[in-house]
């Protein structure tokens, strides 16, 4: 038995997508955000305490970010847990969607209205074109409320992991032993 050719690149096909959609990983140095992010960008910062800010970047470079919002907040890179970033969605896709909605409904209406013989096609090639033009602005709109997703932009290196080992001698009237304990 043969494999077809065409069956092969088809399979290629299906198992490189998720290659190709993958997303981009975060940088793990702010020498690199320049490469991600610029003066304008809304973001959220969580610092080494585990606080979230939310701000628009007023400034950046190798060694500091700087927000503004509620109150002006500066980081150095240092105290930077992660930044994240949310990216617009296209409406073109929303629009797309609707538009293609709205002229299955004109068609559908058409093909009712237009069962017999004698049907004049002008006014439903305009009640066509309404109901696509309609259906992308409505479907533009929609997709407009949807917020895009968040995407992890920098992630602190993580420090290597270090293992503690303590031995302590227990001594007391009824018994004598030695406490271990282990961390990591």
């Amino acid at each position: 038995m043969r494999v077809q050719p065409v069956l092969l690149v088809f399979l290629a096909a299906i198992l490189g997508v998720p290659l190709v959609a993958a997303g981009q990983e975060p940088v793990k140095s702010f020498d690199q955000l320049n490469t991600r992010l610029k003066v304008g960008d809304t973001v959220w910062v969580t610092d080494a305490e585990g606080r979230e800010v939310k701000g628009k970047i007023r400034s950046i470079d190798a060694a500091s970010l700087s927000l503004d919002g509620n109150t002006a907040t500066a980081f150095k890179a240092v105290d930077v847990r992660t930044i994240v970033e949310r990216r617009p969605d296209s409406l073109k896709n929303g629009a797309i969607i609707g538009a293609v909605s709205g002229f299955a409904a004109a068609a559908g209406l058409i093909v009712a209205a237009c069962s017999s013989d004698e049907c004049d096609y002008a006014g439903p090639a305009m009640l066509a074109g309404l109901f696509t033009g309609a259906g992308a602005g409505i479907g533009a709109g929609i997709d407009a409320t949807i917020r895009g997703p968040k995407r992890i932009v920098y992630r602190a290196p993580v420090a290597a992991a270090s293992a503690r080992l303590s031995l302590a001698p227990v001594i007391t009237p009824r018994s004598t032993g030695l406490a271990v304990s282990f961390a990591f």
